[in-house]
């Protein structure tokens, strides 16, 4: 750490207002800036399980997260949208699903490189996200809805 000799008559020190700031580098979005694409195993709830093409591009603004994701196999697409906040290990915010019309509220927990959640509305699912070194890996869990379990790993692009 390095001590600055601030004038306390503002409330903000002009140290602190560096580029990269802490929160920055302790969002759990920060890796997850960009393009990705990929692929991986959908199942349905017939019990029929598809592979499965995915592109996700990720809009990562500090602490916030901005997302859409496209993904289709042979008889089932989605494309999820969501909007999700970070503070203090909690994440929270909104998503929607375009192809199906439906949405609700997620939330759950985030720590280093892993992002554990809840998807509540219409639909009931968890939700499990592990980033790094230009890798992704999603797990989806929704048992008893028409896509019952997705599993996807990408790999940025660029």
């Amino acid at each position: 750490y390095e001590i600055v000799d601030c004038d306390w008559s503002s409330d903000v020190c002009s140290s602190d207002l560096t580029a990269g700031s802490a929160e920055a580098v302790e969002s759990p979005f920060a890796q997850m800036s960009g393009a990705w694409s990929g692929g991986g195993a959908i199942t349905l709830a017939s019990g029929v399980k598809e592979q499965i093409r995915c592109r996700a591009n990720y809009d990562v603004n500090g602490s916030s997260l901005a997302l859409t994701i496209r993904c289709a196999s042979a008889s089932y697409k989605f494309e999820l949208q969501s909007n999700v906040a970070h503070s203090g290990g909690v994440i929270s915010g909104t998503w929607a699903e375009m192809t199906h019309r439906v949405g609700g509220t997620i939330s759950g927990s985030a720590s280093g490189n892993r992002i554990n959640a809840r998807v509540e509305g219409v639909l009931s699912a968890m939700l499990s996200v592990s980033t790094g070194a230009g890798k992704q890996s999603i797990s989806i869990e929704a048992p008893g809805m028409e896509m019952s379990r997705v599993a996807i790993s990408m790999t940025k692009a660029g």
